[in-house]
């Protein structure tokens, strides 16, 4: 693994001018693009309560979405290396965020994997490495809100 300063670049190109750009606030869309090189562009927009296109992603799923496939990703790398053969792997994370008077933020979320194993392998030792994939978690160390893993472990 690469350790040191690793940077990362997206674009986020706004498509939502309707013609007056934003001169009121219904009179502009939200609409936009992300880009980041050569990878297939994601549509964008706000969540449906800001007016956002409920087809497009918002940037709250995608906070959620890579809040899940961080830990995802750790917990593979750990079972890997464990010995534990991690045969399936479903997440249905659920993000709980506050917009009241004040600056709106997330206040947790939580992720519910649902891991299918080898039959043989340690389901305890299974269940722990989702502390540990939690405690290395790069964007789990970024934010300033809970983040709880309610994992399941089957055996195939």
């Amino acid at each position: 693994m690469a350790h040191g300063e690793h940077k990362y670049q997206t674009t986020v190109e706004w498509t939502g001018n309707r013609g007056t750009g934003t001169s009121a606030y219904r009179d502009y869309g939200r609409d936009h693009v992300i880009r980041s090189g050569q990878k297939p562009e994601i549509p964008g927009s706000s969540d449906p309560s800001f007016l956002g296109d409920p087809v497009r992603w918002n940037p709250e799923e995608l906070l959620l979405a890579s809040v899940s496939a961080c830990h995802k990703l750790w917990y593979l790398h750990l079972c890997s290396e464990a010995g534990i053969a991690v045969l399936a792997y479903v997440d249905d994370a659920e993000g709980t965020m506050i917009d009241r008077a004040g600056p709106g933020r997330f206040t947790e979320i939580v992720l519910r994997p649902q891991v299918t194993i080898r039959a043989g392998d340690d389901q305890e030792k299974a269940y722990h490495l989702h502390h540990v994939a939690h405690e290395k978690c790069y964007i789990a160390n970024s934010v300033n809100f809970p983040i709880l893993c309610e994992p399941t472990i089957v055996t195939a």
